[in-house]
């Protein structure tokens, strides 16, 4: 079957799954394969659970008129969604970064939504199966797409940029994460510009925060950018009035009070604020559209429980963002403080080091309680109470609860210190 013949019956049944356990009713299942699970033994369960089409790329389970053979049915899904997105009229915004993606990418939708049909990136389904997704969620309709891509190897943002073909673009930050599959800082750094050269060689627009110097370096030249700035007049200038606890700034004498915990937000808004300004939303909008905005899925959550103030930041990090989370909590005006920290991934030769400076990074802040969990903090030199696993604390939590208070639990997501909650 042709990609043109795949997306009229698309068109006719405009849904997509990938997974028989969540199917939608009228859906069309794409059998994809991975290193644990083969897609293909599921499509007759798929037809059965309410798929009306299955796309499979092994000819035994080719059983049925509902079901389509191709060559290969990832590659099919992402010609797929290419068609698609080239089919329908939505400019597309791409996003990617070290740090803030989700949360910059939920602030700009939620501001652009207020004036336009807009999809973004459904949680943080960023890869090269969920970047595909997304683009198959837009609508005939639809305006803008807000498309958030991840990546922790060279060539992936290229490749991402290649599938979704973005008119716009914008880098949140170059940090210290994914630096095993990267190669260290200055492989992130060329990793992610990927974005850059894709919209460069369009001459399409790039986003920008003039503030940073590598975004400066790297755009030095480039005519068509668009940057905010708190202090470069060249710029759409963004006042930062501070983040007692939470994220406020000025825009054109206007004031807006976020419910953003830590000043690391304070360009993630910027961002939000630009593109709206840039697409024409009423400045009223924008802060409206800011203040309404509450962090969720453990990013920057604020928690009030039995008597525990607790900023949970569990759903990832890196250096860059754990030490960003640390500089904002260490300036709270609040009494009793705690940390909670969890191994951060992905580090590769790195890891000893980044875990050692941080461990040595909290001990300097003095906290009531610092908890160290996981075999990277388990193996630096410190003297600060250190977990090798999550049991580990949770026992010791269990014997020795702890005290009321304000309460920082930030890790990498595979650490899932959102657990910790059950032993407040």
């Amino acid at each position: 079957m042709t990609i043109e013949a795949l997306h009229q019956l698309f068109l006719k049944y405009p849904k997509v799954s990938t997974d028989t356990r969540k199917i939608e009713a009228n859906s069309i299942f794409f059998a994809l394969k991975g290193a644990n699970f083969n897609g293909n033994v599921y499509a007759t369960e798929a037809l059965q659970r309410g798929a009306v089409y299955v796309i499979v790329d092994e000819p035994e389970h080719e059983t049925s008129s509902q079901t389509i053979l191709v060559n290969n049915t990832l590659e099919s899904l992402q010609k797929l969604a290419t068609f698609h997105r080239n089919y329908c009229q939505a400019k597309i915004i791409a996003l990617t970064g070290s740090n803030g993606k989700t949360t910059t990418k939920e602030l700009i939708h939620a501001v652009l939504a207020t004036k336009y049909r807009t999809i973004a990136t459904q949680g943080n389904l960023n890869n090269h199966i969920g970047v595909a997704l997304t683009l198959l969620r837009i609508k005939e309709d639809t305006q803008i797409a807000v498309v958030e891509m991840g990546a922790n190897h060279q060539r992936e943002i290229e490749f991402l940029c290649g599938l979704a073909q973005p008119d716009f673009g914008y880098i949140t930050n170059f940090g210290k994460a994914h630096l095993e599959g990267f190669g260290g800082v200055e492989g992130v750094i060329k990793g992610k510009s990927e974005m850059y050269e894709y919209l460069t060689s369009h001459g399409n627009t790039i986003f920008m925060n003039a503030d940073d110097p590598i975004q400066l370096q790297k755009l030095e030249s480039y005519k068509n950018k668009i940057g905010f700035s708190a202090r470069n007049t060249q710029y759409h200038q963004i006042q930062f009035l501070g983040a007692f606890p939470f994220v406020k700034l000025k825009v054109d004498g206007t004031s807006i009070q976020t419910q953003l915990m830590g000043n690391y937000n304070f360009t993630n808004c910027c961002a939000a604020v630009l593109m709206g300004k840039y697409f024409g939303v009423p400045l009223q909008a924008i802060k409206m559209a800011l203040e309404q905005y509450e962090p969720k899925n453990n990013r920057s959550q604020i928690i009030a429980k039995n008597g525990y103030n607790i900023v949970l930041d569990a759903y990832n990090a890196n250096p860059t963002s754990m030490n960003a989370a640390l500089d904002s909590f260490v300036s709270l005006d609040a009494g009793h403080k705690m940390v909670i920290l969890g191994d951060m991934f992905e580090l590769g030769e790195s890891a000893k080091k980044e875990h050692q400076e941080v461990a040595e990074r909290v001990a300097k802040m003095q906290f009531q309680k610092s908890y160290l969990v996981g075999e990277n903090f388990y193996a630096t030199d410190s003297n600060l109470r250190k977990f090798r696993n999550f049991d580990a604390l949770s026992a010791h939590l269990s014997i020795h609860p702890l005290e009321k208070g304000t309460l920082l639990i930030k890790g990498s997501r595979g650490m899932a210190l959102e657990r910790v909650l059950e032993y407040l």
